[in-house]
């Protein structure tokens, strides 16, 4: 944004994004177990661990609450052009941060061939050569994600949630046992879904985020002690 200052000189005012959402509003997570037998249940440890806001913008996770129940959306659209939003903030994040791809699919027996292979597929731990981003229309489902000591931590997404992943990050979905999820998938340029399978450690994404987001944590660490 331009403006004129008190001697006539033109400059230029940042943009100030869509702020992220307050802690109280970000989705419920925990810690899980390695071993599982079925990835669609909460996986919780006993006793629950639960996972703070804070560990989770640790590793770079960002959240925005959204309106989910005053506009609608197809059920599926491949692709949805994301200038068809008709809510200001989607519209807002989606200039903030570049998005200019978009499609809208539901991960759902009726409405994915496959179904049950599918989501098997979409929980083999991975990583992506960009940000992943969900803006969750309907339904549920978990996101996994490796922690700073390499432990799962379990997301709860729902109605109303966006949230991204940065690139890099070892991660995996599931729906949860009511087995359906309207959802919302951005991308900044052509999408590109290509998922790496662990390990992948010399992936330039994978050290990308280990420099930026591990080894900061480590050396945080070590100055506490």
């Amino acid at each position: 944004m331009r403006t004129m200052s008190d001697e006539g000189i033109t400059t230029h005012t940042p943009k100030v994004g869509v702020k992220e959402s307050p802690d109280s509003e970000w989705p419920e997570a925990w810690m899980m177990s390695d071993d599982i037998r079925d990835q669609k249940a909460e996986n919780r440890l006993e006793p629950n661990m639960s996972v703070g806001v804070e560990g989770l913008r640790k590793i770079g996770l960002s959240y925005w609450k959204m309106d989910a129940e005053t506009y609608t959306y197809p059920v599926k659209s491949v692709p949805w052009n994301p200038n068809d939003s008709m809510d200001p903030k989607l519209s807002q994040i989606r200039d903030d941060r570049g998005y200019s791809y978009a499609d809208i699919i539901t991960v759902h027996p009726d409405h994915l061939p496959g179904y049950e292979e599918k989501v098997k597929s979409f929980f083999e731990e991975h990583i992506h050569d960009a940000e992943e981003i969900r803006y969750i229309l309907g339904g549920s489902g978990y996101f996994d994600v490796r922690d700073e000591h390499d432990k799962w931590v379990r997301i709860l997404v729902k109605k109303g949630d966006l949230m991204t992943l940065p690139e890099g990050i070892y991660h995996r979905f599931t729906t949860d046992e009511a087995n359906c999820i309207h959802a919302m998938r951005l991308f900044v340029g052509q999408p590109v879904w290509t998922p790496f399978n662990r390990p992948c450690e010399e992936h330039p994404s994978r050290e990308k985020f280990v420099e930026q987001y591990l080894t900061e944590a480590k050396a945080a660490n070590n100055m506490a002690f």
